[in-house]
């Protein structure tokens, strides 16, 4: 094994149990040391991070994508310097902006509730179940689809009204209040879910019509087809709307809710940061930039706000 593979491995495991997952950046990572190795390299070099960085497998062009794969071997390098002086780290501004945040789909209330009236036409009655079960859930709770398909029974208290998100991303864990109705329906779908498997064949709350755990491939497409059948497009130039944009619709209408109400946004965006397990406030703050409606209402406070303190 090679120094730098050894290095490469302990600072993957260092940042793991720190809670990060880093699964495509593991692979990243992982990729630039085979490239080092073929080329006899023993020490990272801002020249052969540019080289692999640009020369992707599946040749994208993109100065994005690509910028993201350097920013992959720039914080490793950031590392390994401290124990490898002869460690170069890769400039900032070698490729273009690094971080590209594509507009999420915005779902409606009535589009929601099409969505959950498609999910009538799936079979058998359980997976009928199980798909308005999660389009609600996720919509009223903005839960990772992730953390909903690892819901364990267990970690669902329908009498206190709360759920568990276990070891979610980076690691953290939190605890979801649910509103009456959506315990109702918890409790419906668990009714009709014991009753079509008195013997539980997966630890999970949802479960797909064999009784197992969802599956993360079958869950896309099975949700584009109920995107299709609800009749919902995305406006032209934007990506497909996805089950994910179900939590991004749960925060702004939140968000919206509060500048409607006239209370203090800017003093609940943490508590809002913490409901839906952001490991930073700058994620819950982009939305404020990325939804128009919200940048106009939170100008339209900042005017009112500067008016009041400048009238006598």
């Amino acid at each position: 094994m090679s120094a730098l593979r050894a290095a490469a491995g302990e600072y993957l495991a260092m940042r793991r149990t720190l809670g990060f997952k880093l699964t495509t950046q593991g692979q990243h990572l992982m990729s630039f040391v085979c490239f080092c190795e073929e080329r006899s390299a023993d020490h990272v070099t801002a020249g052969l991070a540019l080289e692999w960085a640009t020369r992707t497998a599946k040749g994208s062009g993109s100065e994005v994508y690509q910028a993201r794969r350097l920013d992959v071997v720039r914080i490793f390098a950031r590392h390994l310097q401290a124990l490898d002086p002869a460690t170069e780290v890769p400039a900032d501004d070698v490729l273009a902006r690094r971080y590209l945040r594509i507009p999420p789909y915005l779902y409606s209330p009535l589009e929601i509730a099409a969505l959950m009236s498609a999910a009538d036409a799936l079979r058998p009655a359980l997976r009928t179940a199980t798909w308005r079960t999660l389009i609600g859930l996720l919509a009223v709770t903005g839960m990772r689809q992730g953390e909903a398909c690892r819901l364990r029974r267990d970690d669902a208290d329908l009498g206190d009204g709360t759920l568990v998100i276990r070891d979610s991303k980076f690691g953290k864990s939190r605890l979801v209040f649910l509103h009456p109705t959506a315990i109702a329906a918890l409790r419906a779908y668990e009714q009709a879910r014991d009753q079509a498997f008195p013997e539980p064949g997966a630890a999970t709350f949802l479960v797909n019509s064999q009784g197992g755990p969802l599956d993360g491939n079958n869950i896309q497409h099975t949700f584009a087809v109920l995107v299709a059948t609800a009749g919902i497009q995305a406006p032209p130039g934007r990506r497909a709307p996805r089950l994910h944009d179900l939590r991004h619709a749960f925060t702004v209408a939140t968000m919206l809710d509060w500048y409607r109400d006239g209370g203090d946004v800017q003093a609940r965006l943490p508590l809002l940061s913490t409901w839906l397990g952001h490991v930073d406030p700058k994620s819950t703050y982009w939305y404020l930039q990325a939804v128009p409606e919200l940048l106009a209402l939170a100008a339209s406070r900042l005017e009112q706000q500067a008016d009041g303190q400048a009238a006598p």
